[in-house]
C-alpha cells in the first residue's frame, strides 16, 4: 500500500549491473590482468575431484571410525541405573507469610499481616 513512497532499494526491477567502465586503457588492461590471475590461482588452490569410471558424480569416501584400530575402553560404571531422581518442588513451610497480593502490574508481593494487605488493597496506581 505505502510502496509508492518507499525507495528504489526496496524494487527488484532494474537492477541489471551495466557495462563495467573503465577509466582509461591501462586501467582496463590492469583489471583484466587481475582478473586472469585471480582465476589462475583458483584453478591452482581448487579441490580436485577426480570420477572413477562409471561414476557421474563424486561420492565422498566413507570416513574411518576414530577407535577402528585402537581398543575399545567400556565407560565407567557407577551403579546408578535410570534417570536421574526428580526434585521436589519447593514449598512455604512456614507461618511468617499470610499470603502473596497483587501490588501493580500483577507484581506479586509477600504479605505478613492483615495490615500489610489493608494497606495493598487501598494503594492506588
Amino acid at each position: 500500500m505505502s510502496m509508492h513512497m518507499e525507495g528504489p532499494w526496496l524494487s527488484m526491477t532494474g537492477r541489471r549491473k551495466g557495462k563495467k567502465k573503465f577509466a582509461s586503457a591501462e586501467q582496463k588492461r590492469r583489471a583484466e590482468q587481475l582478473e586472469a590471475e585471480w582465476q589462475k590461482l583458483k584453478d591452482r588452490y581448487a579441490p580436485s575431484i577426480k570420477l572413477s569410471k562409471g561414476r557421474s558424480s563424486y561420492v565422498p569416501p566413507k570416513p574411518l571410525r576414530r577407535d577402528a584400530d585402537q581398543p575399545r575402553i567400556p565407560s565407567l560404571d557407577t551403579g546408578v541405573k535410570g534417570a536421574v531422581n526428580v526434585r521436589m518442588p519447593m514449598q512455604y513451610t512456614g507461618d511468617n507469610i499470610v499470603g502473596i497480593g497483587t501490588m501493580h502490574k500483577s507484581n506479586a508481593v509477600p504479605i505478613f499481616s492483615d495490615q500489610e494487605a489493608k494497606d495493598i488493597s487501598s494503594m492506588r496506581r
